[in-house]
């Protein structure tokens, strides 16, 4: 039988993982959201007195990305039990995804600090983040929510609203500006239940009526 310290360990660690990785992404887009002109004019240049936001902000990135690992690793240690492995599959694959596209917008993010590239490292950087790492995210919230859902994990508000913030993501990511901070915004409220009230023992699946 697991002793009952790492089983209290598991859930603290994925809340405080999961808080930490909302408050570093919330802080990198919105330090590149100030920086790099919006609507992808072309010829646009980033001004150079907010050179450093973006500079701040692909500091930044990297340490987002290895706290959502842990953010994962952790919930999925502790439900690993009793998810169901397509569900669990498609949660660590569009994890993983997230994280990999994640990093190549921030490298093509990158050279925007580069007068001759910064159209197409915007374009590029751009393009990756809001059609493909967003929406990957949306599966990944979807799933999350369907696992903490079915084994008892999150409370039904919670998991609809994920549900919700996984459409709006799915829609709206590429075309409204400002739609990725939904993602670390949700993050840090999943987080910061997990910190309030732990993560339960999974029940296994519930028995479809």
């Amino acid at each position: 039988m697991e002793p009952k310290e790492a089983r209290l360990r598991t859930p603290r660690a994925a809340g405080m993982a999961g808080a930490v990785f909302a408050v570093l992404l919330a802080t990198a887009i919105v330090l590149v959201r100030i920086s790099v002109p919006t609507g992808n004019p072309p010829g646009a240049r980033i001004d150079p007195d907010k050179r450093w936001a973006v500079q701040a902000a692909l500091e930044i990135l990297p340490f987002a990305g290895i706290f959502f690992l842990w953010f994962m690793g952790a919930v999925r240690a502790h439900v690993a039990e009793g998810e169901d492995r397509f569900v669990a599959t498609v949660f660590l694959g569009s994890g993983l995804i997230f994280v990999a596209t994640m990093f190549g917008a921030g490298a093509a993010a990158g050279t925007v600090l580069d007068d001759v590239r910064s159209d197409f490292g915007r374009y590029f950087a751009y393009t990756m983040m809001t059609t493909y790492a967003l929406r990957v995210a949306a599966v990944f919230v979807f799933t999350t929510s369907t696992i903490g859902h079915r084994l008892g994990v999150l409370p039904r508000t919670l998991a609809y609203l994920g549900y919700l913030v996984g459409l709006v993501l799915l829609v709206t990511a590429s075309s409204v500006p400002w739609t990725e901070l939904v993602f670390p915004a949700w993050a840090l409220v999943v987080s910061l239940h997990i910190l309030r009230v732990g993560l339960r023992e999974p029940r296994g699946p519930r028995n479809p009526r």
